[in-house]
């Protein structure tokens, strides 16, 4: 250490003084569009300085229904290394996002089961002040996105968590079809995203640590 260090102290830098910002990415996905939307959110989180973990929901469709899709089948396969995800990572984390496919305008009854698991985690107080934010993937335009981000945002309110929704705070929003509840895409029947989302996704993550860390030094005071 330096004469003047010793005499005046080393300034510190309130970031050097927060510790990472914990970011779990919770994804379910049957062909690979919400694993493609995490993996997005994953590069940009840890570009906004980030400690990350790219978790899967568990699947528990029975084997003929998943080998009746060949494409649900190869993306099964293909991930089968990602780690499914816990009740231990949710008190990890300090902020969560979400990325989910639509079931009628609804939650896949996979992620249901998960989030019907946390009541213990809820009951101690252990979700409450998490920053929340999420993404959803329909085959249509109109395939009920919106309606998926808000129920499960709906689950968020019980747990005490902060949402942070992208709203209209960047123009990848509007650019990616202006759902300021959270980034949605459409896919074709070939699985393809209709809609260039990237950017979009990469605002949301950044706004969800963001704000999280802005709640990290709020309760350090």
């Amino acid at each position: 250490m330096g004469f003047l260090e010793k005499l005046f102290g080393k300034q510190s830098n309130p970031k050097e003084d927060v510790a990472m910002t914990k970011l779990a990415i919770i994804y379910y996905s049957s062909t690979g569009t919400n694993y493609q939307l995490a993996q997005w959110a994953e590069e940009a989180a840890k570009e906004a300085g980030a400690e990350v973990k790219v978790l899967k929901v568990a699947e528990t469709a029975p084997d003929a229904a998943i080998d009746s899709n060949p494409a649900w089948r190869a993306h099964v396969d293909a991930t089968k290394d990602v780690p499914a995800v816990t009740l231990d990572d949710l008190v990890w984390a300090d902020a969560i996002m979400f990325s989910i496919p639509t079931r009628f305008g609804n939650v896949p009854s996979q992620v249901k089961a998960f989030l019907d698991t946390t009541g213990g985690l809820w009951f101690e107080g252990k979700l409450a002040n998490k920053v929340v934010s999420a993404m959803a993937s329909a085959s249509n335009a109109h395939g009920g996105q919106e309606a998926t981000v808000l129920s499960l945002y709906t689950t968020m309110y019980h747990w005490g968590a902060i949402v942070a929704a992208p709203g209209y705070t960047a123009p990848e929003t509007f650019a990616a079809g202006g759902n300021p509840y959270g980034t949605s895409v459409t896919v074709d029947q070939e699985g393809n995203m209709k809609e260039d989302v990237k950017a979009a996704v990469a605002h949301q993550a950044k706004r969800t640590i963001q704000v999280a860390e802005w709640v990290k030094q709020g309760l350090q005071g």
